[in-house]
């Protein structure tokens, strides 16, 4: 900063300029009031102003263009820029700037045409009270976008921008109403961001107005009201996007009529009634996102006229009827379709084999019956297939059939499959395929059997779900070996014998050195009856709860550093607690309740400043509870069923230590080492004191004598 300062100085003292003065001087004023990372400093050697970084100049030398995006500029941005009169771009997005817009910005900015400050910490609001300012009259592109402004847009900060064809306010904290003069100032219009801010109220009317409006985007505000109907005639508009908000009614027929429509997005608000029955007519929709509504009906025969469809999201909502009548044939450019919580019946549709570029597929929690059928080994693409929660038979099959789609990422088939025998039969045994599958969910199947032998060779599995199963038999303790593994769920089953200590070796819950970032998939996927987006905010954990297992707990388990949740609950574990599990320091569940430990609760698990969970219930364990770290947060019912634990959690006196009483056969010499050490010093003393004081009286009273 000193050295801009020492080089401006400079350039007042040489006056060898060729750009023109008041904007040198404004430029000056710009760069005093910003630095940039010592990195990557602006380049300002030169003494014509024009030859700066990011500085363009006309043939007059008037600067017609300032831009320096991303240059990790930190600072406030001057009023004098205002004073760069012949100023047609100002691009100083994807930098730290903060403080407010300054008032009087616009006055003299009368060539303006882009203004690019997104990404950004400015904040405040756009026109103060009481300030004219307003955007010149030919503004075409505004980029407020990402930063921290707030307040509402006042119809008179627009009023003059007649040129206006771009205006991105999004991810902001902007509130009120939309701003309804917009479309009324320019029928240039093709591009309105309001997404991501904390507007209210209906989306007005007058939207129909904007001829040439492309893209429209409110979402992730508190619109409410039905679509606006006006909306419906601007046959211009290729993208509509209004998720997340509060918008109830139907989605009207006359959406048909935006024949350029690509993408419509109006996913996560209160939408009800049935599709339009022709909206087919969409044939250049690519994008169509209606999940998490109270749509319902059954889906018109017409969808797949949406030709280049390649997302379709249905997901969330109250549709029925049998989708196996669909033809999906015809949409051979889908990608990705979700399904899933609805009440659809039926079989799975064989026409979907034939969309040969679907990578994603969610059926999940619907009413289909029958068997996977064989067409889908014809999806070498697909990489997410979640079929959970439906009335399917054959595990064995769909298992054989789907281990051909070379892909496959993730499955999920959970809650199917009835009373079955687990499959672990030959050919599964000597299978190849499966070599990418991260996750494979096969719980609440009340499949009988043991762990699958086969699952051994899935190098790359991170989470295994066999839960609410009737697994019998022990834990094999390959489990240890699988070099990804770090999400075990085992629980409500019939196992038997002792937790094997190879489980104590998992590699990543060891160290993490395994990707475990699944954002690329399409859909997002329920674990747990929570959702996640990515694999990687899984919480990694070992769940072995309500079985048969014995024997002590492994100390081996201490290991396991990244573990997040351990339930070992309602089982037959006897011992004591082991005191590694202190050194589990990412620990946030810690269930061990129903089961037989014994001895005491080792201080050292109050270390374990993540737990937030925590249970030791119904056991036969001992001592005063401890105190500090978490554990002063843990209710009662953590350590209930224990009757010889004491503390103040539990509102139990810990019963004081006392001597034994002596017994006639006690060496009195001996005795004394039984004492306490400062007991015994006491006593010690007071002996030594009185014998004293006894010889010093006996002396006094012979010299009385005397």
């Amino acid at each position: 900063m000193a050295t801009l300062r020492f080089f401006f100085l400079l350039l007042s003292c040489l006056h060898v300029l060729t750009c023109d003065q008041v904007d040198h001087d404004s430029l000056i004023s710009f760069y005093q009031h910003i630095s940039s990372p010592p990195a990557t400093p602006l380049n300002l050697s030169s003494m014509d102003c024009c030859q700066w970084e990011g500085v363009f100049c006309d043939s007059n030398a008037r600067v017609t263009r300032l831009l320096l995006p991303g240059r990790g500029l930190l600072g406030t941005i001057t009023p004098f820029l205002g004073n760069l009169s012949s100023l047609t771009h100002l691009n100083l997005s994807h930098n730290q700037l903060s403080g407010s817009l300054p008032v009087g910005l616009f006055h003299n900015l009368n060539n303006l045409q882009t203004l690019d400050l997104s990404f950004n910490l400015l904040s405040g609001l756009l026109q103060p009270p009481q300030s004219s300012d307003s955007l010149p009259i030919s503004i075409q592109t505004i980029d407020l976008s990402s930063n921290l402004f707030n307040g509402l847009i006042n119809t008179s900060f627009i009023y003059r921008a007649s040129s206006l064809i771009n205006f991105n306010v999004s991810n902001n904290s902007f509130t009120g109403t939309i701003p309804s003069s917009i479309c009324r100032n320019s029928n240039r219009v093709k591009i309105l961001d309001f997404s991501m801010n904390k507007f209210s109220g209906h989306v007005f009317q007058g939207i129909g107005q904007c001829s040439r409006l492309e893209v429209f985007r409110a979402g992730l505000n508190s619109l409410t009201g039905w679509i606006p109907y006006d909306l419906y005639s601007v046959k211009t508009l290729k993208v509509f996007s209004l998720p997340n908000n509060y918008f109830s009614g139907p989605i009207n027929g006359s959406i048909v009529l935006l024949s350029k429509l690509s993408s419509l997005e109006l996913n996560d608000n209160e939408l009800t009634g049935e599709l339009p029955r022709n909206i087919g007519i969409l044939s250049n929709l690519k994008l169509l996102l209606l999940h998490t509504n109270s749509l319902n009906g059954s889906l018109p025969p017409s969808l797949t006229g949406c030709i280049n469809l390649r997302t379709l999201l249905l997901r969330n909502n109250l549709f029925g009827g049998e989708i196996s009548t669909l033809n999906f044939s015809k949409l051979q450019q889908l990608q990705v379709i979700d399904f899933g919580n609805n009440s659809f019946v039926g079989r799975i549709p064989e026409s979907l084999c034939l969309c040969k570029s679907l990578t994603a597929v969610r059926l999940a929690y619907n009413r289909l019956e029958s068997e996977v059928p064989p067409c889908m080994t014809a999806l070498t693409s697909l990489s997410h297939l979640s079929l959970s929660d439906n009335y399917l038979s054959n595990v064995i099959g769909a298992l054989k059939i789907l281990m051909h789609c070379d892909n496959l990422t993730v499955l999920f088939m959970s809650r199917c499959f009835h009373n079955e025998m687990m499959p672990d039969d030959y050919s599964l045994l000597h299978l190849n395929g499966f070599q990418n599958l991260q996750i494979l969910t096969l719980g609440g199947c009340q499949l009988i059997g043991q762990v699958p032998s086969w699952i051994a060779k899935l190098r790359k599995l991170k989470v295994l779900n066999l839960s609410l199963n009737q697994i019998s038999g022990s834990i094999p303790t390959w489990l240890g070996s699988m070099p990804d593994l770090f999400v075990l769920n085992l629980t409500q089953n019939h196992l038997s014998g002792e937790l094997p200590r190879e489980i104590g070796n998992l590699p990543a819950l060891i160290t993490d050195d395994t990707d475990s970032d699944l954002s690329y998939l399409a859909l997002p996927f329920l674990f747990n009856s929570l959702q996640y987006n990515r694999l990687f905010n899984l919480p990694r954990g070992i769940k072995v709860g309500s079985n048969s297992l014995s024997g002590k707990i492994p100390v081996e388990i201490g290991q396991l550093k990244l573990l997040h949740v351990l339930e070992l609950s309602n089982n037959n574990f006897n011992g004591s607690i082991p005191n590694q599990l202190s050194h589990l320091t990412n620990l946030e569940k810690l269930d061990m309740s129903g089961n037989h430990l014994s001895g005491e609760i080792p201080q050292s698990l109050a270390k374990l400043h993540f737990l937030s969970s925590f249970s030791i219930a119904n056991n036969d364990l001992q001592g005063e509870i401890p105190r500090g770290g978490q554990f002063d947060t843990f209710p009662a019912t953590s350590f209930q069923g224990n009757p010889k634990l004491c503390g103040y959690i539990l509102r139990r006196s810990c019963p004081l230590v006392t001597l034994d009483d002596k017994t006639p056969e006690e060496d009195p010499e001996s005795s004394w080492y039984n004492l306490p050490f400062g007991m015994g010093y006491v006593f010690g003393f007071f002996a030594f004191s009185i014998t004293l004081l006894f010889n010093t009286c006996k002396r006094l009273h012979h010299l009385v004598v005397r």
